[in-house]
This record gives C-alpha cells, sequence and structure tokens, in this order.
C-alpha cells in the first residue's frame, strides 16, 4: 500500500500508473470504501514529500530515541502527547494567511474508520492432496473427492471467518470455516466425508480372489530350446572354452622318461 504525503501518494503501480498518474480500480475501490480522496504527487516532486517524511523522522527517530530505560506505558504514551502538541504548533502561511498544523488539521477531521476492513481476498493456488485435502496457512480443507492431483483455488476474503476453494474457472466447490493459523487442524465437510467413504467402498470388488500361481511343467519346445542353447558355445568367453584332459599329457610323459633301444648294430672288429 502507498503511504500517504501531506494529501499526497506516490506514483507507485499499487496506486496509480507511474506513466499517466491515473489511479487503478483496484486503489480506486479502496478508496471509495473508505471515503478518501486521493491525489497523486506530481513526477519529479520528491521535495514536497521529503518535508512530511522529515516530519515523521522527528516523531518516529528523535523522540524514541530519548525514551529512557524502564519508562512505563503511560509515561511513554504522555511524552508522544506533549510532542504532538509542540509538532501541532508549527506554523503555515495558507494563501497569506499565518496558521498552525493544528488549526490546519481542526477544520479536517477524520472520517469514522468502517467497522470491518476493506473487503480484500486472497487468493493461493494449492494441489488437492490423495486425500482430497488442500493445505493452507498450517491447516488442512477437504474438498469433493475425485480431485487429486488437480490445481484448485483457495480464496479467503480479509475479516471473513470462512474460506473457499474453487477451481481453476472461479466454481466454488467448498466453503469451510477457517481454523486458527498454523494450527495444524484438518477440517472435513461432513458431506465431503461420507462421498469418499462411498468412492472407496465403490472401488472394492467382491470377486473371488486371485488362486495361486500353479507350477506348470516346461513344454517339449522349451525343453528342446534349452538343449540347443546349452549347445552352443559363447566365442571370448571363458566360462565356455573347451578343457582338455590332462591324463593325455600324462601318458605322453611317461614314455618320454625311457630311453628308446638303439636300432644301429654294433660292428664286430
Amino acid at each position: 500500500m502507498a503511504r500517504p504525503h501531506g494529501g499526497g501518494l506516490d506514483r507507485m503501480a499499487t496506486v496509480c500508473y507511474p506513466s499517466s498518474g491515473q489511479m487503478t480500480a483496484a486503489f480506486a475501490a479502496v478508496a471509495k470504501y473508505y471515503g478518501a480522496g486521493v491525489d497523486i504527487c506530481p513526477p519529479r516532486r520528491g521535495n514536497r514529500k521529503r518535508v512530511v517524511e522529515k516530519a515523521n523522522h522527528s516523531a518516529a527517530q528523535r523522540w524514541w530515541h530519548t525514551v529512557p530505560d524502564g519508562l512505563s506505558v503511560v509515561q511513554a504514551q504522555s511524552g508522544v502527547d506533549k510532542l504532538a502538541i509542540r509538532m501541532d504548533e508549527r506554523r503555515r502561511r495558507i494563501d497569506g494567511v499565518v496558521t498552525t498544523v493544528g488549526e490546519l488539521a481542526a477544520v479536517e477531521p477524520l472520517l469514522d474508520i468502517p467497522v470491518r476492513p476493506f473487503p480484500a481476498e486472497l487468493e493461493v493456488e494449492r494441489t488437492v492432496s490423495a486425500q482430497s485435502l488442500v493445505q493452507f496457512d498450517g491447516n488442512f480443507y477437504s474438498v469433493p473427492p475425485g480431485l487429486p492431483g488437480v490445481q484448485v483455488k483457495v480464496l479467503h476474503r480479509v475479516g471473513e471467518d470462512d474460506l473457499r476453494v474453487a477451481t481453476a474457472g472461479r466454481v466454488v466447490i467448498a466453503q469451510h470455516r477457517r481454523a486458527p493459523r498454523g494450527a495444524g487442524q484438518t477440517v472435513r465437510d461432513d458431506g465431503h466425508v461420507i462421498a469418499l467413504e462411498r468412492a472407496v467402498l465403490a472401488s472394492f470388488s467382491d470377486r473371488a480372489p486371485c488362486k495361486n500361481k500353479v507350477r506348470k511343467p516346461l513344454s517339449e519346445a522349451a525343453l528342446a530350446e534349452a538343449e540347443r542353447l546349452r549347445g552352443q558355445t559363447v566365442a571370448g568367453n571363458p566360462a565356455e572354452r573347451v578343457v582338455i584332459d590332462l591324463s593325455h599329457y600324462a601318458a605322453v610323459a611317461d614314455r618320454l622318461r625311457s630311453v628308446p633301444p638303439s636300432t644301429k648294430e654294433e660292428n664286430p672288429e
């Protein structure tokens, strides 16, 4: 919200369009509700606003720094009242007539504040959980079943005790009494509970349970395919290589241990 400055407002986007100075429709509704006139400060007129800011600085900073420790609430309020009287005695010249700030404020009395605040509406997006609940301000609120994972909008108007849950097209599907903020409560509508129970019971079936798995023997085709796979040799796999029987090497080694007889006859002398 913009800050008031001597009867005028900053050229903020929340109040007006900064380029043109035209007030927005949303802020016009706020001003009409409180019965206040809105004067948009001209562009590049910072000096005008700094005068009021300096007065606010005197009230909020200079007085606060002089407050001693241990001062009671009544004594602090008395000090603020004395400061307000001194500030009301500041002199001003309006159309050539010398007056004070207090006299100017006396001829411009403030209107009574409305009993209820401006009905601004807070809108947030939430995703429906598998339990048909949406979360808002630390609590959970129910919605009709059949909407898990759907994006909905939680709407709460300032000053009201109820909140609404609406679809993306702003169709209200639930309304609840708002629980205290951060209470961790789960608020369910009786109609939602009954509908959810019916949906859960409807998902059950009276059909016979599944039979246990029957272990059937392998068919002749399966056995033939298994034998074919066992006969194949996987290239490069050491586990599939042929192992030679070492008994063959042992028999050859035994024959080589004995010296064969000579076949040449000895010549007589």
